[in-house]
């Protein structure tokens, strides 16, 4: 059968058309799952501490600003009371964001310090919290000076379900689905107390509907060996399956992530990886000339998510290879391809994206 100079035009069209579809699904393949991750997962905003760069951090004050200004995702730092109630502060110290001081002023230990676990939820909620302060010479100095003023206004300490109970209830009144990013803090110090706060966490969680991993929750926590207790024991206890996320500092403790089969081993038990921001690009890159490390590129490959800490505006919080903010989130958004970012001001992170 004899075919047409037309005929002829049409079937080489088809068979270029055919060798093309195969180039680009090589091309992709090549790309690996590095450059799939970043199309496929929404970049997302987590409030650190709520919008802590406006008004004292982990109050409810800053819960609902956090949410009003379109955060995705909003922190909980956790920890526990002497009469096992989970309330929401930064680490297990009062000493720092409160004035529990002058309220309490014999009820320290031997180290100085003011732990939450000695005190009752009913004494907890008679302290004051404010900005986040150090002591020199005496005196108390807000860490960041130019944030909400010390001594003004009446800020208090609250639990972890009075929190939930706010989010979810301007998710229903705004129409929104803002998720919650509560981390267990200092699991070892709470055993070590007699209170287990993670058991007492994941209850909490399926108490207010956050059972499985598309709910919008990411549990997180610092010690590797407690992820893999919360995914092999404490999860499938209450027939949960959450979002675990596994953080980590620069420090050497964790260099073993980035060794032949680090991130592997991590993605057999976690969902993310929290990482502090000098582990993905290195704090001795010259200005403009970013040293970015393969560690979000490993991890994507290891089908993890990256969402590393803590993006601030303070001229002495921006490292120095980025000249302001906005070049900072560049850098990480765009050439190290992280998929979501904590940070004290949630409102400049969520207009950078949305440009």
């Amino acid at each position: 059968m004899k075919t047409s100079p037309d005929d002829h035009q049409k079937l080489m069209k088809k068979i270029l058309s055919l060798r093309a579809i195969r180039i680009l699904t090589l091309l992709a393949c090549v790309a690996g799952p590095d450059h799939a991750s970043s199309q496929a997962t929404k970049k997302i905003v987590i409030a650190h501490r709520g919008a802590s760069g406006y008004v004292p951090e982990h109050t409810l004050a800053a819960k609902a600003m956090a949410h009003a200004m379109g955060a995705d995702y909003i922190e909980q730092d956790l920890v526990m009371t002497k009469d096992n109630r989970i309330v929401v502060l930064h680490d297990h110290h009062l000493d720092r964001v409160t004035n529990v001081q002058e309220m309490f002023p014999k009820r320290h230990r031997k180290d100085g310090r003011f732990y939450a676990i000695d005190f009752t939820l009913e004494e907890i909620r008679r302290l004051l919290v404010v900005e986040r302060f150090k002591i020199i010479e005496g005196k108390k100095v807000a860490v960041y000076p130019h944030r909400f003023p010390l001594k003004k206004s009446r800020f208090k300490v609250h639990t972890f379900e009075e929190e939930i109970e706010l989010i979810q209830g301007m998710n229903k009144s705004t129409g929104r689905n803002v998720g919650i990013y509560p981390e267990i803090k200092h699991p070892q110090f709470h055993l070590g107390e007699g209170k287990d706060i993670s058991k007492a966490i994941v209850r909490v969680l399926k108490k207010y509907g956050y059972t499985k991993k598309t709910d919008a929750v990411y549990l997180q926590v610092f010690i590797f060996d407690e992820v893999k207790r919360l995914r092999d024991v404490l999860l499938p206890e209450l027939e949960m399956d959450l979002k675990l996320v596994f953080l980590v500092s620069g420090s050497r403790q964790y260099n073993w992530i980035n060794e032949k089969g680090g991130m592997e081993k991590v993605a057999k038990y976690a969902d993310g990886l929290g990482p502090n921001i000098s582990m993905i690009v290195s704090n001795k890159s010259n200005p403009g000339v970013p040293e970015i490390s393969n560690l979000v590129r490993n991890a994507h490959r290891a089908g993890l998510v990256v969402h590393p800490y803590t993006f601030r505006i303070e001229k002495n919080a921006i490292p120095k290879y980025a000249k302001n903010f906005n070049e900072l989130q560049e850098i990480f958004f765009h050439k190290a391809n992280i998929d979501g970012v904590f940070t004290d001001f949630p409102d400049r992170v969520v207009k950078f994206l949305h440009r």
